[in-house]
């Protein structure tokens, strides 16, 4: 019997997954039909070779596509029914997680957090790391003595996440910050928290390039980061203008 090597047997396996669960999101990316309902994947803001100092270029186009697509459309199915819920903007009703049918709650959960999550994800990566600057520099310094110390608290959390997760740096309208980690596709935004960054440490986010490697991606995860979009995320909590 001849035997697939597991990455090009992961990648074959996220491509046709992709395809069989969610016929059509690969016109929508290619400018056809988007997925019905009331929510939308934003473009992505840069090419996906963009962040290749940190992630191939292959994996940033499955993950978008399909990872964030299939969570996006998978909303979008489980709220068809629900008009009210559905009106309610993604952060809402993350927050109102309680609220919602337990027939559905699973699925709403699952991929709306999926969704806000890469909609964060997408937005503080494109840039070409750094240190960042002004009020969040000093906000990091406070809360986690310097940005080495921040760096590897961050990245210790990343790699100790159990299977599949995120971890979260929270920031509240104070501009106090604090590391959380959450399993799956959970979001500090059901616990009434905003996020200020995060990293996704779930393999898809990483496996075609450093397989089980994860403390290699998380390491070089910080050379792509855009501290200037981090840093807008800042002040937009300490106004109450943060959404995702």
């Amino acid at each position: 019997m001849m035997f697939m090597p597991r990455r090009r047997l992961l990648q074959g396996a996220l491509s046709l997954s992709a395809a069989l669960a969610m016929p059509g999101l690969a016109r929508a990316q290619a400018g056809g039909d988007a997925p019905s309902g009331p929510h939308s994947q934003a473009p992505l803001p840069y090419a996906f070779g963009a962040n290749e100092a940190a992630i191939d270029a292959r994996t940033m186009e499955l993950h978008y596509r399909f990872h964030h697509g299939g969570q996006v459309a998978g909303l979008n199915r489980a709220l068809r029914d629900h008009g009210q819920l559905a009106a309610l903007p993604v952060d809402e009703l993350m927050g109102k997680l309680g609220e919602v049918p337990e027939a559905i709650r699973t699925a709403v959960r699952n991929n709306g957090g999926g969704h806000v999550n890469h909609t964060m994800f997408w937005e503080i990566m494109g840039g070409a790391g750094g240190d960042p600057q002004g009020e969040l520099a000093e906000a990091i310094t406070r809360d986690f003595t310097d940005l080495a110390t921040f760096r590897s608290r961050f990245n210790s959390a990343a790699n100790g996440v159990f299977g599949s997760g995120w971890a979260f740096i929270t920031v509240n309208r104070e501009g106090r910050l604090a590391l959380v980690t959450k399993g799956g596709q959970d979001s500090p935004l059901m616990d009434g928290q905003r996020v200020l960054m995060g990293n996704d440490v779930w393999e898809h986010a990483y496996y075609l390039r450093y397989q089980n490697r994860r403390a290699e991606y998380t390491e070089g995860w910080w050379k792509v980061l855009d501290w200037q979009k981090i840093g807008a995320r800042y002040a937009a909590a300490k106004a109450g203008t943060l959404r995702v």
